[in-house]
């Protein structure tokens, strides 16, 4: 899941509460999603990929969203504007969905966090404003509220095969037994923390929310805890690539619904609550999708980058979607859609790079997987 590289909540970019830490250590810093974000830091994104890939990585991910939903229909009112079912969660416990329109299409990406008497809803920054809007307008008849929490909310990655007894060392509470896409609170570095076992690299890790106040503080603590490295929204974006994760604005849109972009697990037809695009999701799930996002590699070496036209059989078929060359695997790798009868592994297309054309073969998603993960 999430953030987008276009759009912005305003005119004035925004700047997290370590924007002077990435400052000191010497980040490059670009306008990201209406804010000033490290893209990468002096040793460079391939360093910080690798080192997220074999040790640990530190992400300042603070420009996300947060929204709290409070109140009798909490569960029945998210629910009623997500794909995957919300009443399904035990308490303690996230998951990943889809805020859809009526048209079956994704407003975005999310995490649904359930606590005992609340939602916790983590939205995109570059979708914020509009994510809100669309949670308003179909909240009438709900018994619940909105709380949009996310500027005083700090957000850190850690992530990595080492990160897990990094964060355990700075944690007041026990970290064995918190599960893949579960969550505990408690304190890091003596500051009170949701510590979620989440992440967007494909690696073991967590993420620590907090209030922003203690940013410095924390991010501090866990650098000196170990061998961390911090990273930047490049090795961010590349890692998550390499995992076969989506990024709004890139796999996923408006133009877009979750079974195309081929995440049917995300989509529960059959649970209680009506939802919006129920229908059309009904309809594509009975009768198939026109389209497939896939996978795929270079037979040569070339990089596939966001924007280059696709060409299947002699035909224009939209465009990459994420491309990149694999720090981890060393060859290219990128996403697209093609016509669903031809999105198989195997499936030979073009990929038009500055007028020439490029012979592409389809691959089966992720390009990445953690070593001893099923």
């Amino acid at each position: 899941m999430t953030a987008n590289d276009t759009g912005a909540q305003g005119s004035a970019l925004k700047r997290t509460p370590l924007h002077d830490v990435h400052v000191a250590l010497g980040a490059k810093i670009v306008p990201f999603a209406g804010y000033e974000m490290p893209v990468q830091y002096p040793a460079g994104i391939t360093v910080e990929h690798k080192a997220v890939r074999e040790s640990c990585g530190m992400f300042d991910v603070s420009h996300m969203g947060e929204v709290i939903v409070r109140g009798p229909d909490a569960i029945r009112f998210v629910s009623s504007v997500t794909s995957n079912d919300v009443a399904a969660l035990g308490i303690g416990q996230v998951q990943y969905s889809t805020l859809l329109r009526a048209d079956g299409t994704i407003v975005d990406d999310l995490l649904v966090y359930r606590f005992a008497d609340h939602l916790m809803l983590v939205i995109n920054a570059s979708n914020r404003d509009k994510d809100l809007a669309h949670l308003q307008a179909h909240l009438a008849g709900f018994d619940c509220t909105m709380e949009d929490i996310s500027d005083a909310t700090a957000l850190l990655a850690v992530q990595g095969p080492q990160a897990p007894a990094i964060v355990a060392a700075l944690a007041d509470v026990p970290l064995d037994g918190v599960k893949y896409y579960w969550f505990t609170e408690g304190r890091v570095a003596g500051v009170p923390c949701i510590i979620s076992r989440t992440g967007y690299t494909g690696e073991l890790g967590f993420e620590l929310y907090f209030d922003a106040t203690h940013a410095t503080a924390v991010w501090n603590a866990v650098m000196a805890a170990g061998a961390v490295t911090p990273c930047g929204l490049g090795a961010r974006d590349t890692l998550r690539l390499e995992a076969g994760l989506c990024l709004y604005g890139n796999e996923l849109d408006d133009q877009i619904t979750p079974l195309e972009a081929g995440l049917n697990w995300l989509v529960k037809l059959g649970k209680a609550e009506p939802f919006l695009g129920k229908d059309v999701l009904v309809r594509q799930h009975q009768d198939g999708t026109d389209r497939k996002l896939v996978g795929f590699t270079f037979e040569e070496r070339a990089i596939p980058r966001h924007g280059y036209p696709v060409v299947y059989g002699g035909v224009a078929f939209g465009e990459v979607r994420s491309g990149t060359m694999s720090p981890t695997l060393g060859i290219p790798v990128g996403t697209c859609y093609l016509p669903s009868a031809a999105a198989v592994e195997g499936t030979r297309f073009d990929v038009d790079i500055r007028g020439k054309r490029v012979p592409a073969r389809v691959v089966k998603l992720p390009f990445y997987k953690r070593p001893g993960k099923a």
